[in-house]
């Protein structure tokens, strides 16, 4: 597993504070009012409102908001919202290569933000994207079942990958296609998943030992995701788990 999900994964677990769970029900909201309104509100034939209303769950976001979300996105004049979705690639410290995920109703002004969280790190955007490729990314708590048996099971629905970076879970990456098909397979043998997403994952990384180095990025990082129209991070850093839980806790 990619040093950024390492964290992400720890942050995940930690948990938010008030302003910044704020922050993350807005950015669900946006999610799901973009599936909704591409796909319509019927969960079931529409995957990707399936998946943010997931997530959302798995976030602890109260059941009104997401219906209330569901409905703004199928409603009409002032109550219709409409988000671009628009993505950024770039160069960060210690030649980390990122792409951020944004959705906005001001592509401008979200470029210019981006920019300059980019520029003050001592990066810059440009072309990394050859860095990443889409995967689909399902964890799976183990509660006391046989990683072995999970693992089995990943990989007889057609999982392409299966990794444990901690005790308590399973972490298996399918092709973006297989991603519903798989969740779906663990679900019915007992194994339910704590969240199912699509991603993009490096496939070079750059590895990163050092403490003030790794601070910097993990800084950087921070920053762009706290970024109000930024929904997601992608990045190729490796820091080792010791001290990546170290440093979080002080970034978080």
């Amino acid at each position: 597993m990619s040093g950024h999900s390492k964290w992400s994964q720890i942050k995940r677990q930690k948990g938010a504070n008030d302003a910044k769970r704020g922050a993350l029900f807005t950015k669900l909201a946006r999610e799901i009012i973009t599936a909704a309104r591409q796909g319509g509100a019927d969960q079931d034939a529409n995957y990707r409102l399936r998946m943010a209303v997931d997530k959302a769950k798995a976030n602890s976001m109260p059941a009104e908001n997401i219906k209330r979300a569901i409905e703004r996105a199928t409603g009409s004049g002032a109550d219709a919202e409409q988000y671009e979705e628009v993505s950024y690639e770039g160069i960060g410290p210690a030649n980390v290569a990122v792409i951020v995920a944004a959705m906005t109703d001001n592509r401008n002004r979200t470029a210019s933000e981006i920019r300059s969280v980019f520029s003050k790190s001592g990066g810059s955007l440009s072309n990394v994207a050859w860095q990443f490729e889409q995967k689909g990314i399902i964890s799976v708590p183990l509660n006391g079942s046989d990683p072995d048996e999970v693992t089995l099971a990943a990989i007889d629905a057609g999982a392409s990958d299966v990794s444990s970076p901690d005790a308590g879970a399973i972490v298996v990456t399918t092709e973006p296609a297989n991603l519903e098909a798989v969740r779906r397979a663990l679900a019915e043998q007992g194994f339910e998943a704590e969240s199912a997403e699509l991603s993009m994952e490096p496939t070079t990384k750059v590895d990163i030992a050092d403490e003030k180095t790794a601070k910097q990025v993990l800084v950087f990082m921070e920053r762009l995701e706290d970024l109000e129209d930024v929904q997601n991070v992608y990045a190729n850093f490796d820091i080792p788990a010791g001290l990546m839980e170290q440093l979080e806790a002080q970034v978080v």
